[in-house]
This record gives C-alpha cells, structure tokens and sequence, in this order.
C-alpha cells in the first residue's frame, strides 16, 4: 500500500483530514460508519492506476476534528445536508472544473445521495452501497422505534448495550435473541496489542469515535427522507448496490427498495455490509467495473 498525499480543509465547523492517491479524473470516497479515510486502504491503491482517488475523515470523526462547541452548549446531532457540503467543498477543491465520481458506504451513501439530488451536475455517477434510509421503507415506523431503543438505551446503559440494540435492528428478521440482542461476533484474531502499529491506531480510532457516531450521526443520518422525485430524476447516474451476503438486513433492504422504485439493477459486491474491510479485493474489483459503464 503506498502512501497518500494528506491534506486539511476548513469547513465551517470543522477541519477535514483528506487523502490523496494517483492521477486522472476524480474518484472521491465517502466512508460509512466510524471508518473515516482509512476505510478505504484496501482497495484506493488499486483504483489509483485509473483515478484520482480522494478518501476523508467526516466532520466529528478520526482525524477531522470539530470545532469546541460554544461554552454551556453540547455537540449538535449531525446533518445530512451538511455531511454533504463537506463532500462538495472536496469536489471543488480537487476537482473545480470537472464532475467527479463518488463511492459512498451505509451512512456516507446517505451524504451522497443528498449530493446527487441537491448539485447533480457536479457528478459524473455515483455508486450507493447500502445507505440506510430508512424513511423510503413501507415499515418506516419499526424503524422510528428503534432508534428511540437506541437512544434511550444510551442515556440509561451506555454505549455497550446501545450498540447491541443497535446491531441487532439491522440484521435480518428472526436472527436477534429474544432480549433483542445481535447474537455475539468473533473479535479480531489477534488482541489489539498484538495488531500492527496502523491496524491498531485505527481500531482505536474506530472505538473512540463510536459515541460519536451512535449518539449525533445515527439520529439524524437514519431520520433522513431523500426527496425521491429529485433522485428518480437523476437515477442514471446512480448506481445502488448491496452486500451478496446481507440480503434480508436494513441496509440492504433500503438499496433494494430504491433500485426497484427507480426501475434499476441492484449491484451486488462481495461481502455484506463491511465487505469493504472482508473482501477489499473483490470489493475494488466491482468498483472499479461499476464506474467504467
């Protein structure tokens, strides 16, 4: 993997880490989750030979720092519109005279998708795995429900049990416990202290942003309704994908959902709705062939 060129943009609100790869037209990453910039490591190098590939730490998380809130005031719940204005300030610095191309995983897809309906133009075609937007569903009201859980969970339990209540909202139906709990994961083969200096500054990373994400970007992340007349309008540049093994779970419910209203092909990538990190090989493979239609 070869090292990125890192820059900062100011943004109102924030100062975003970026990171640069390669030449040509642009190709501009946004990350799902808590994954921030290096969410991408394992596939931007490949893209590279073929693109400028742009990667970035969302405003709140990693390495793009908010600005300290104004005395006797807490951090604001996060805003689609605005993730998406930081996506557009990084296509008008890195490519102000071209439209660019944008990948967006789960809650970053949900930014893109705002860009694609509020600057069109500035979008040569935008690839959307699994952003769960959850409003466009017929059981939109489940969903309302479960964020109250997880957000009541998190005032009276902390984050730990959030999270389960969270995690076990979006897998398929049947597959929590009776407690509504996701049935517990594998951790990662080696403990953290044995990882690699990169993997584990990133896992760190990855675990002190986690308040962050569940408390000010799910809230109104998975609140938000996309203006599907607008996206219908434009859906011939956009290209809805999922995992090929999280059928049946919210995300991917959402993706398929969409691609169906909008008369589209839904794209499947390896993996299910991590499979950036399992299955990067694979995973920029179909990237790659989805952005040469």
């Amino acid at each position: 993997m070869s090292a990125p060129t890192t820059g900062r943009l100011r943004v109102p609100g924030a100062c975003l880490h970026y990171e640069v790869r390669g030449r040509g037209p642009l190709l501009l990453l946004i990350p799902g989750g808590t994954g921030g910039a290096a969410a991408f490591d394992g596939v931007a190098d490949a893209l590279a030979a073929e693109y400028t590939v742009a990667s970035y730490d969302p405003r709140g998380l990693s390495r793009s720092p908010l600005d300290a809130p104004e005395p006797g005031r807490s951090v604001a719940e996060q805003s689609v519109a605005e993730h998406a204005e930081d996506a557009l300030r990084l296509l008008d610095l890195l490519s102000p005279a071209e439209p660019a191309r944008i990948f967006g995983s789960s809650s970053g897809a949900i930014a893109a998708l705002h860009l694609l309906t509020a600057r069109p133009e500035r979008l040569v075609r935008l690839v959307a795995h699994e952003p769960p937007v959850v409003e466009v569903l017929p059981d939109a009201p489940v969903h309302r429900a479960l964020l109250a859980r997880v957000r009541d969970t998190l005032d009276a339990e902390g984050l730990v049990p959030a999270m389960g209540v969270f995690a076990a909202g979006l897998k398929k139906e049947g597959e929590a416990d009776g407690n509504g709990q996701a049935p517990a994961t594998p951790g990662p083969e080696l403990p953290p202290a044995e990882l690699p200096p990169a993997a584990a500054a990133r896992a760190a990373r990855t675990m002190a942003d986690l308040p962050y994400f569940l408390g000010r970007i799910v809230p109104g992340f998975m609140a938000y309704s996309p203006d599907l007349g607008r996206l219908e309008a434009v859906s011939d540049r956009l290209v809805l994908a999922g995992g090929a093994d999280s059928r049946g779970e919210l995300p991917y419910r959402t993706a398929a959902f969409l691609a169906d209203r909008f008369g589209s092909e839904l794209l499947h990538f390896p993996g299910g709705h991590t499979g950036l990190t399992t299955h990067p090989a694979g995973f920029g493979e179909v990237l790659g062939q989805a952005f040469r239609k």
